[in-house]
């Protein structure tokens, strides 16, 4: 298998365990969206600012990498007209599941985003992307990409982790690894990687993914920073991700 069919198998396998990112929000948190109480996550601590979101009735929504039924179901609830494109079949089965409990359409979509997103040029008025170039090795590209799919005026709200969560040992006790971080090229890291059960991940400069956005085109109008959700570097608070809103330009039509 290549590395991203592992992450699949990892992922479908991670989910069926009860993995965090794959348990579907409940009845009573879709209802609550409904009603205008609502957040959504792009790194795993901090909600995303409810100003980063044009007014999501009638807009058409690309959840990218974005399987779980955990944001999706938000969006369906605040009237977007929804797709999910994620590479996990388990994370599609939480997102076929809330759809059904709900009575709303989404389409849905597996397919690997190292490779072209199977969409049409500008069609959505929001890509919502969050943590998971952590587990491909080019994330410029997918930058590309979403630049592609949005329509001008669209906006990429992307959760994004910084090399500090690679450089650590696994208790995050001491710093270890020489950047990049690559189980490709270096059989070590890929071996830790094993060890711990992490699927196959990578490392992200700064220049790749801020700097990846910048280069496909969009204009960056905001962003924060995050810590991890559990460990020793959240207990010393520091921030291991950045979510960021970017804009592609040009005037909605």
């Amino acid at each position: 298998m290549n590395y991203r069919e592992i992450n699949a198998d990892t992922i479908d396998r991670w989910v069926r365990e009860g993995w965090e990112w794959g348990v579907p929000i409940t009845h009573e948190d879709y209802m609550k969206a409904a009603s205008g109480d609502w957040d959504v996550l792009l790194t795993p601590t901090k909600p995303v600012p409810h100003g980063w979101f044009c007014d999501l009735e009638g807009k058409v929504v690309l959840g990218l990498a974005a399987g779980g039924g955990q944001q999706m179901p938000v969006f369906a609830a605040r009237g977007a007209h929804c797709t999910v494109f994620d590479i996990s079949e388990e994370q599609l089965k939480s997102e076929r599941l809330v759809a059904q409990r709900e009575g709303y359409e989404i389409r849905i979509v597996k397919g690997d985003m190292t490779l072209p997103l199977p969409f049409e040029d500008a069609s959505f008025d929001l890509v919502f992307h969050p943590v998971s170039n952590d587990y491909i090795k080019d994330a410029e590209r997918v930058f590309k990409e979403c630049y592609r799919v949005l329509r001008p005026g669209g906006v990429l709200l992307c959760g994004l982790s910084n090399e500090v969560n690679f450089i650590v040992n696994g208790d995050e006790t001491m710093i270890v690894n020489r950047m990049p971080f690559d189980p490709l090229s270096v059989p070590e890291y890929m071996k830790t990687l094993q060890d711990e059960d992490c699927g196959v991940q990578f490392s992200h400069t700064v220049d790749e993914q801020l700097g990846g956005q910048l280069r496909a085109g969009f204009i960056l109008t905001d962003l924060y920073g995050d810590v991890n959700g559990d460990g020793r570097l959240r207990e010393l608070n520091i921030q291991t991700y950045t979510a960021t809103r970017a804009v592609k330009p040009g005037t909605p039509g």
